[in-house]
């Protein structure tokens, strides 16, 4: 059973943190192509589209190093040929996404929209049915411009209470329930809930180290390239 105190401790931290970024000047988006080589599950190079926060910006890391360029190596790796274009930004909301995704839609045209917003909403007080409605509204363009959609869930510390916790998590699983969207749960999987979770952060004991990158593709990547490869 994982240690109780442990993760309330980082996750006080996290919320601290993951405000104070909130302010930080925004990271650059980055777009990252596979070299796509050898033989291919598909037969055509699709694009992925990530939109979100510093947890996909590669905040406070190395260039090249975060779990979005990791993903684009293994996609390489496994002969899965994709363009995967980050448009993630430090400290986004899921308002932020809402304004920006019309043209990033128009722009890159992706087969599959990947959505990891909603935890700055929280940390902000943000009213948790208007980033329903922000996460839905995303999740129905995505559709609507012809992409497949996975929702990345985000969780808040556990001192925000156990009903707002619940109404997260349930805003999550209602985006995917009425718009069809699939749901990730597992993105810090084996980090923040791992006995000794600070050896997984930087050290401002908020954002993930290099050494969390690799988990936190794994927990995505399979799933991801299940939709990929998947002929509708």
């Amino acid at each position: 059973m994982y240690q109780l105190s442990l993760l309330r401790q980082h996750f006080n931290w996290l919320v601290v943190g993951l405000f104070c970024a909130g302010f930080l000047s925004s990271l650059r988006a980055n777009e990252n192509v596979s070299p796509g080589k050898a033989p291919q599950i598909v037969n055509s190079e699709k694009v992925v589209l990530i939109v979100g926060d510093s947890l996909s910006a590669e905040y406070g890391l190395t260039r090249g190093t975060g779990w979005v360029n990791l993903m684009i190596k293994q996609a390489a790796k496994e002969s899965v040929k994709v363009k995967i274009v980050n448009a993630s930004i430090s400290g986004d909301t899921s308002s932020g996404g809402v304004s920006r995704l019309p043209q990033l839609l128009n722009t890159h045209k992706p087969h599959l929209l990947v959505v990891e917003l909603g935890g700055n909403d929280a940390l902000r007080g943000l009213s948790m049915n208007m980033t329903q409605q922000n996460l839905m509204s995303m999740a129905r363009d995505g559709k609507k411009a012809g992409a497949k959609v996975l929702m990345i869930g985000i969780q808040v510390p556990p001192n925000y209470g156990a009903s707002y916790t619940q109404q997260m998590a349930l805003a999550y699983q209602k985006v995917s329930q009425e718009t069809g969207a699939e749901l990730n749960n597992q993105f810090l999987k084996g980090i923040a809930d791992d006995s000794d979770p600070l050896r997984w952060f930087q050290s401002d004991r908020i954002h993930p180290n290099e050494a969390a990158q690799s988990a936190m593709m794994t927990n995505i990547w399979p799933q991801l390239k299940r939709m990929l490869v998947a002929n509708k």
